[in-house]
């Protein structure tokens, strides 16, 4: 069950295909976002857990998205500059998907799958919505996009020991 969620085909923002085995034997933290939504800054908060734990084992991974009130209006290229110049984003950022529909991006049907939110619903709410999944995929957490990164410190570290 694991492997089907780590071999999810992505393409990066600059073209590249990943798959999330190969980031293996780090922890992942999925996040879609938006470049104009109010959870934007966020993007800060992301990069400081990328700063303060990439070197012991977890990798942040973030999908554009334009489905929540088209807030990443943008294409790849205005993405990655917006990210960079605001927010000093270096994690790895994907091309921008969509979350929800029948159009939604494999990896996010297999992770509302294997961590469905409040009551059970499978949607996606909104941008900023978080999965944390354990080194080999076995784990998965989902948290709300009102879930400030910083709030994630104890869970990573958990799942870094």
């Amino acid at each position: 069950m694991a492997n089907s969620l780590l071999d999810i085909p992505c393409t990066t923002i600059s073209g590249e295909q990943k798959t999330l085995a190969d980031f293996a034997g780090k922890a992942v933290l999925v996040v879609n976002t938006a470049s104009k939504c109010g959870f934007t800054p966020q993007y800060k908060g992301l990069e400081a857990l990328w700063q303060t734990y990439k070197d012991q084992g977890l990798v942040i991974l973030g999908f554009p998205c334009n489905q929540f009130g088209k807030q990443e209006p943008g294409d790849e290229s205005d993405i990655s500059q917006f990210c960079e110049l605001n927010f000093g984003v270096s994690f790895p950022l994907f091309k921008k998907i969509d979350v929800n529909g029948g159009d939604a991006h494999p990896l996010f049907v297999e992770l509302k799958q294997r961590a469905p939110g409040l009551l059970g619903s499978k949607g996606i709410k909104w941008n900023f919505t978080k999965f944390l999944l354990s080194a080999d995929g076995t784990q998965v957490k989902r948290f709300a996009p009102t879930t400030k990164p910083e709030e994630l410190t104890n869970e990573i570290e958990a799942l870094l020991k």
